[in-house]
């Protein structure tokens, strides 16, 4: 009988300092995440500096709940995983350092996980992978379509040129005058609002799978401008259905698209946005069956350390281990990343 493998996954690219371990790849055993979003409300948005500081502050103390809430130790582990990146810099490299004492001190193999692959592998908590598959990347620095044709490999089919679709919610958010972060209070408004403003879609050219939302963000602000100026109050809950039907609109018609002319067997749905119940409404819609959709739940949606380990695993699995010199790269490109040589 093949023995259990258990993989610790550190995650602290961003604002939430988080921990978990994962069985065998898709069975999380335990999955802690100490937020920061109290701390950088008053900002309007993440604070590198702070989000750092928060991360030395927290991730002894998260270490700690993790294992034990597992009822577990670090002997138990076959490897550490950690996100390299991308993300901010600083806040990586606390996740970095503290996987590389943690592997150092107890002779553990240590991987790098790149943070996207990390989204993507948090469905496979949920379902097994059917390949070829495409996973749609919606968060706050990234808007992606990405083609697999086998675990640990990505091909990219389309990006975003300019704002990602979580930055244009976060933007769009703060001119509405919503609290941060801005994407579920506009998910919110759009429930009860009508999609009466007709907002431009970006479709770019006809056989580009790139994805473009500065042209969108743009509108809807000078749309609230020039009511403001012309004395006129526009419902916030009207311009958020507006906002959000056109961004919608896009990601789920490129997506079908892009699905179709690949021949996949699943569509995967990756990252913060992937949390938008209009987003996931609509997509559910479109596809009806007609090939396979995987959403994940709420809580693997958001930045979280089981889909490191999740990722983790897949990489561990296939040889991939990373040294001391391991870095923090704020700029890890994915394919480069999904190519690396195993051992």
């Amino acid at each position: 009988m093949k023995k259990d493998q258990f993989i610790l996954g550190i995650e602290t690219s961003c604002d939430e300092t988080a921990m978990a371990i994962v069985k065998n790849g898709v069975e999380v055993v335990a999955n802690v995440v100490a937020s920061q979003i109290e701390s950088h409300k008053r900002f309007g948005g993440v604070v590198p500096e702070i989000a750092s500081r928060h991360h030395v502050e927290q991730i002894t103390i998260v270490l700690e709940e993790t294992f034990e809430k597992a009822n577990m130790s670090v002997e138990d582990m076959d490897a550490i995983a950690v996100t390299e990146g991308p993300g901010l810099v600083g806040a990586l490299l606390i996740g970095v350092n503290s996987a590389k004492a943690l592997a150092f001190a107890k002779n553990k193999p240590l991987v790098g996980v790149h943070h996207i692959a990390g989204h993507i592998y948090a469905n496979r908590l949920n379902k097994e992978f059917s390949f070829p598959l495409l996973a749609l990347v919606v968060s706050g620095g990234h808007t992606e379509l990405i083609v697999m044709r086998e675990h640990g490999s990505f091909e990219i089919i389309g990006e975003t040129r300019d704002d990602a679709a979580g930055e244009a919610y976060d933007k769009v958010a703060r001119t509405l005058q919503l609290p941060y972060p801005g994407g579920p209070h506009i998910d919110r408004l759009a429930k009860v609002g009508e999609a009466n403003i007709d907002f431009p879609r970006a479709w770019l050219e006809d056989d580009s799978y790139d994805f473009s939302f500065s042209g969108l963000k743009s509108a809807v602000i000078n749309t609230l401008h020039n009511a403001e100026q012309r004395g006129v109050t526009l419902k916030k809950e009207d311009v958020a259905a507006s906002f959000q039907a056109s961004v919608v609109e896009v990601l789920t018609a490129k997506t079908y698209k892009a699905a179709k002319e690949y021949g996949v067997k699943q569509v995967i749905v990756a990252g913060g946005v992937a949390a938008n119940q209009g987003l996931r409404n609509e997509l559910q819609l479109k596809f009806n069956d007609e090939i396979e959709l995987l959403i994940p739940p709420l809580d693997l949606c958001t930045d979280n350390a089981a889909m490191i380990a999740a990722a983790g695993s897949i990489a561990y699995d296939q040889g991939h281990r990373a040294g001391w010199d391991l870095n923090a790269n704020p700029s890890l490109d994915l394919e480069k990343y999904s190519l690396r040589g195993t051992l």
